[in-house]
């Protein structure tokens, strides 16, 4: 199992919870929102659409802060000839994540920090700045913890609750549900009970029943039925 499936199989697991803050947010352009992976019918009630409208109209993150998420995720995830960070959405969902739980926001943005303050200080630059090897050495640090130890505990958990994150962002996307070849409820061809087991019970279909809804190439058709409860077609 390479590194990517590795990934792939942490998607159940569970989500770090992080200190809750009730944050002040900036409001986006309503003609912004139509650019973001938002725009498509799914299941909601219109209750609970109305609520994502109004999250979605705010902007928690500041710009470098979603630059740096956009980094931090294709470190952890990077692009192959499936799909990438940036097509399936991942930063536009993890910050809609954090308006919809407020709980994330001071874990997400005091490790954000934490890792341009780290980069400043051992390489002079910003995490994003930095080069890839580079940024790779400071998140090896929190990425592979001791379980044991005291230290970093903080880091860590930022950590393992952008890596779910992603993952889920990803994962969930339609990019990420073709990589995984999920097909979903796909309807199939039943060919009804074994006939050994209807020679067992003494029992037979009807012959004008299995032609009209036994045969295959009917699976699409609705069934048809008179008023007698009789079948039509």
């Amino acid at each position: 199992m390479d590194r990517r499936d590795s990934l792939k199989s942490m998607i159940l697991g569970s989500m770090a919870v992080g200190l809750s803050l009730e944050s002040c947010v900036t409001k986006t352009a309503p003609e912004v929102i139509e650019d973001k992976i938002w725009k498509y019918t799914y299941g909601r009630t219109p209750e609970e659409a109305v609520f994502d409208q109004e999250l979605m109209l705010e902007q928690f993150f500041e710009d470098y802060e979603l630059q740096t998420i956009q980094t931090l995720a294709n470190l952890i995830l990077p692009p192959n000839e499936h799909g990438n960070i940036e097509q399936a959405g991942v930063v536009d969902f993890i910050e809609f994540m954090v308006k919809d739980v407020p709980e994330f926001q001071v874990k997400i943005r005091g490790g954000l920090m934490w890792l341009n303050n780290t980069c400043n200080s051992k390489f002079n630059m910003s995490f994003i700045n930095c080069t890839e090897a580079q940024q790779k050495e400071i998140l090896d640090s929190i990425a592979f913890p001791d379980m044991k130890a005291d230290e970093q505990v903080q880091e860590i958990q930022f950590f393992s609750l952008m890596r779910n994150l992603v993952l889920t962002g990803y994962f969930t996307s339609e990019v990420g549900i073709k990589e995984l070849d999920y097909k979903g409820n796909m309807p199939n061809v039943w060919d009804g009970v074994p006939q050994e087991v209807l020679d067992d019970h003494g029992l037979s279909y009807d012959a004008e029943w299995l032609s009209k809804c036994m045969d295959p190439n009917n699976r699409d058709e609705v069934a048809q039925w008179d008023d007698e409860g009789n079948l039509i077609t």
